[in-house]
């Protein structure tokens, strides 16, 4: 009983994911403003702020969620998941920041198209992802467990259309774009925008094996 009482306590990773999640969803709707807004300078700027601040808060998550593993004996699901998870969901949340970044950074002049439709398709992404997440601590539930796998596959089908929008907007660039120095930059921001997507289904795929483990 003594030896019970000394053990460090489960730490609240479940609320902490759910964080994690809130602040991912920040930067991505205020990342879709600055696409948005891109050609006013004063709301490319506050926007371009918003990203790092909840980038910044994302990553105050995932320091307190390591620092809690070291500290937690007895945790509600695998530690090796527990740290996965949390390090992946903060990709999602620093390609987010790269992405804004790397716009400023290439001095683009303009956004295009496909720069709207792959930024749509990782914020529906990172939107999912919060609604799985929050599911997470309820999977004992049956139907829990089944819908957030559905969600899961959801994040799946968008990161498979993010795929199809990343090779039309190639395809495009390299027979439209006569500029190589505008050619450069796009193919670049184009990558990366589809990266976010490929890291939410990392993220996905790391929420179905938490849930068929332990459903």
């Amino acid at each position: 009983m003594i030896f019970g009482k000394l053990l460090p306590r489960e730490g609240n990773f479940f609320e902490l994911f759910n964080q994690h999640a809130k602040h991912m969803v920040e930067a991505s709707h205020a990342f879709a403003e600055l696409v948005k807004n891109y050609a006013d300078p004063v709301l490319r700027d506050k926007y371009n702020q918003d990203v790092d601040r909840a980038e910044h808060a994302a990553d105050r998550v995932t320091i307190e969620v390591n620092r809690l593993l070291h500290k937690t004996f007895i945790t509600p699901i695998d530690r090796e998941q527990i740290h996965s998870l949390i390090n992946t969901m903060d990709d999602v949340a620093d390609l987010i920041q790269d992405s804004a970044e790397t716009m400023a950074l290439y001095d683009v002049h303009h956004m295009t198209e496909e720069i709207s439709r792959l930024t749509d398709l990782g914020v529906k992404c990172c939107e999912r992802l919060q609604a799985a997440v929050a599911l997470l601590d309820k999977i004992a539930d049956a139907k829990t467990a089944e819908a957030a796998l559905k969600t899961c596959e959801e994040i799946d089908r968008l990161e498979s259309d993010a795929d199809r929008v990343l090779r039309n907007a190639m395809s495009k660039l390299f027979r439209e774009e006569n500029d190589v120095r505008e050619l450069i930059k796009l193919k670049a921001i184009y990558e990366l925008l589809e990266t976010i997507t490929d890291r939410c289904e990392d993220v996905a795929n790391l929420i179905e094996g938490v849930i068929l483990e332990n459903s």
